[in-house]
């Protein structure tokens, strides 16, 4: 089964008294496998990392010291 090349992962934060805050961050496919062998997205600074499945589950990937990612929700983003 053929993987998007790009997503857009939007996380959901619940902010102080003012409701919830979405982030949007746009990743593209790299050459890598995750743990669980799907592809493994990167943002463009390289620190957000994600292993997403055919069927759109995410798995974040830490990829510094101290982080414990909240998997959002993923969108596949078509080829212009």
């Amino acid at each position: 089964m053929h993987s998007p090349n790009r997503y857009r992962l939007t996380f959901t934060h619940e902010g102080s008294g003012v409701g919830a805050t979405t982030d949007k961050v746009v990743v593209e496919r790299t050459d890598t496998l995750g743990p669980g062998g799907n592809p493994v997205y990167c943002d463009p600074t390289g620190i957000l990392r994600a292993e997403i499945s055919p069927a759109g589950e995410v798995r974040m990937l830490a990829s510094g010291g101290y982080q414990s990612p909240v998997p959002p929700s993923a969108e596949p983003l078509r080829q212009s």
